[in-house]
């Protein structure tokens, strides 16, 4: 078979290399669910105390959300979470939604109105500068959106999907990092953690990135969430309750749903990444390093990735994208920059490090891109499609969702 389908931006694409001989990674992909019943069952038998433990009628209460970069259904979510809430006397009107963009761009009124529907007069977009301190992580200061720290309770949504530092994110990640304060995204984000041995793809077991991160949410309060994981079917299993026993649970449903056992060497992989990820570079880079940086590297010492992606907003507008652009454009070498960036990194720029890191023994390319100009600055290669990035007659191994395939 020499000819495929992958994701690119909310559609897909065709990709055909007759010259090649293809390897296509299909995880099982278990079997998708209606996310409304599904999460109004794991709300009716959540993993530790129900939600109307938690709450007394006079408690203002945050839903800390996810935001557009991650494919969550708030909206549903955020929807039955209100309904919990007014069935244990707690309204409407007690509560906040705070999207927890971390160091991303703001979400525009449109796209909140999108994601949250009738409940997007309830939202407002995370500050990373208008935070207060509630704690503290091996010496680092936790700090919060200063509306979820006012709050009486605090609430979270969420996304166990893999990731490159936490093995897997969802949990106490959505409101510690996404609604926290550039201190603890500098600290769990530098060169020392992202260093350690146990910081890898789809772990969470001995993870010192995922303890800190479960460490910073209880020092933010969260008590509760409702989170979702996904694969290519769409979303796969839903929990509630106690952020540590959702995350370890859904992580378990998606390994059984994600995992893909490669044996061979190849000469290039050819990932599928798609929208909401491909919309900047930033984004996009998450499937090379999850393919280089996973628990198999499927590639020859001079494979290469290949990722068609639209990029129709550059290398991103937020201040982590940015500062991300910063250090790869103003590089003349992944390994210049990796050593360079070994002594320290504003907060938001660990994705060039890692990039970076990555770059250092395999090139990527980045295909039917509307920023390509910005690809070339960034230490990889553009190219027109798929086909003018892989070498006739090359061993293709294709993973058509990176972002959710666990290479073992």
């Amino acid at each position: 078979m020499s000819s495929f389908e992958l994701p690119f931006g909310d559609g897909t694409m065709s990709v055909d290399l007759p010259d090649c001989d293809v390897t296509v990674a299909e995880p099982p992909g278990g079997e998708a669910v209606e996310v409304r019943p599904a999460a109004e069952a794991a709300l009716a038998d959540p993993l530790g105390s129900d939600l109307a433990t938690l709450v007394d009628p006079d408690d203002t209460v945050a839903i800390v959300v996810t935001d557009i970069t991650r494919a969550t259904p708030d909206g549903v979510l955020v929807d039955l979470l209100l309904s919990e809430l007014e069935r244990a006397g707690v309204y409407r009107e007690q509560v906040t939604v705070v999207v927890g963009l971390g160091l991303h761009r703001p979400m525009t009124d449109a796209e909140l109105d999108e994601m949250l529907g009738e409940h997007a007069d309830l939202a407002v977009n995370h500050d990373p500068d208008d935070t207060v301190e509630v704690g503290s992580v091996d010496g680092t200061p936790v700090e919060l959106n200063r509306t979820v720290a006012r709050a009486d309770r605090v609430l979270a949504t969420g996304m166990v999907e893999p990731h490159q530092y936490a093995g897997f994110s969802g949990g106490g990640k959505t409101v510690a990092i996404g609604a926290g304060g550039e201190s603890l995204i500098r600290y769990t984000h530098g060169p020392d953690m992202l260093s350690e041995d146990g910081v890898r793809l789809g772990s969470i077991d001995g993870n010192p990135f995922r303890d800190a991160i479960d460490a910073a949410g209880e020092a933010c309060g969260v008590e509760f969430c409702l989170n979702v994981t996904h694969g290519p079917p769409g979303i796969l299993d839903v929990a509630a309750g106690a952020p540590k026993r959702v995350v370890r649970s859904l992580a378990d449903s998606a390994k059984a749903a994600l995992s893909v056992s490669v044996d061979g060497e190849y000469d290039a992989v050819v990932g599928g990444v798609g929208a909401p990820k491909d919309a900047n570079l930033y984004q996009t880079t998450r499937a090379a390093t999850y393919v280089l940086l996973g628990a198999n590297n499927p590639l020859r010492d001079d494979g290469r990735v290949v990722l068609p992606a639209r990029l129709q907003e550059g290398a991103g507008e937020g201040r982590g994208e940015q500062r991300f652009y910063e250090w790869l454009s103003g590089a003349d070498s992944a390994d210049e920059l990796y050593e360079t960036m070994r002594s320290g990194y504003e907060a938001g720029a660990q994705r060039a490090f890692v990039v970076a890191r990555a770059l250092r023994d395999h090139d990527v390319y980045i295909t039917n891109s509307e920023s390509p100009e910005v690809v070339e600055e960034c230490l990889m290669t553009a190219r027109e499609s798929v086909a003018d990035a892989v070498e006739s007659e090359s061993d293709v191994l294709v993973v058509p969702d990176a972002l959710n395939t666990l290479l073992v």
